[in-house]
């Protein structure tokens, strides 16, 4: 259970002994150990490289073998540098954790574009994750970091599924069972927010998802 006392994890919500669940990418160990002590966790998800480095492996070992006889330790493999793939791994992830567990993420080790990738995920469901932390080299301080999100309408995620795919603004709107208007208002909307960019000269015009976009409609 998450038993911990750390300020950063004080809440009304940890008097209630909820299961805890911990994800986490991985490279060395320090952080994962130094996470698993301060929360005590009923199950551990580690993100491990496709194609994990001796590094990692080390770590997957010591990470079993010291805390697997008392922690259910589960292991998820992720792309490398494809952070919207990565998203997709943690989106499904959440999707499929019971709502009766309390999420933790800690993004501290593994490469840049793996943290981003589960940050993004977790921003395309905050509502299951209960807090984003981030350890800095040599220090045992947590920091945590704000759980945000994309905030789009309804019908701006159907605008992000079908805007790929339907060439003219009517036949758009008639699909989202919107107004013209209302259309044009959120693609401008999407597009300020970097959801969606204009196709380049020679595509046919219309828009594309950015990577952000392709996270959104998650």
């Amino acid at each position: 259970m998450c038993n911990t006392i750390e300020a950063f994890l004080e809440d009304s919500a940890q008097l209630d002994n909820m299961p805890c669940v911990l994800i986490t990418t991985v490279y060395s160990s320090e952080s994962i150990v130094l996470s698993i002590t301060r929360l005590s966790p009923d199950r551990l998800y580690l993100l491990l490289d496709k194609k994990p480095d001796e590094v990692q492996k080390k770590t997957t070992e010591i990470i079993k073998s010291t805390f697997g006889p008392v922690i259910e330790v589960k292991e998820k493999n992720v792309e490398l540098y494809d952070f919207v793939s990565v998203a997709k791994t943690i989106v499904d992830l959440l999707d499929d954790i019971s709502r009766k567990d309390e999420v933790y993420v800690n993004i501290t080790p593994g490469r840049k574009t793996q943290a981003i990738g589960v940050l993004f995920g977790c921003y395309a469901r905050p509502q299951y994750v209960k807090k984003i932390f981030y350890i800095p080299e040599g220090s045992k301080d947590i920091i945590t970091l704000p759980i945000l999100s994309f905030d789009i309408s309804t019908s701006q995620k159907e605008i992000l599924d079908s805007i790929e795919k339907i060439d003219t603004p009517k036949a758009l709107a008639d699909e989202v069972e919107t107004s013209r208007a209302m259309l044009y208002r959120n693609i401008k909307d999407l597009a300020d927010r970097g959801f969606i960019e204009p196709k380049p000269s020679g595509e046919g015009g219309g828009y594309k998802l950015t990577d952000a976009g392709k996270i959104a409609r998650l």
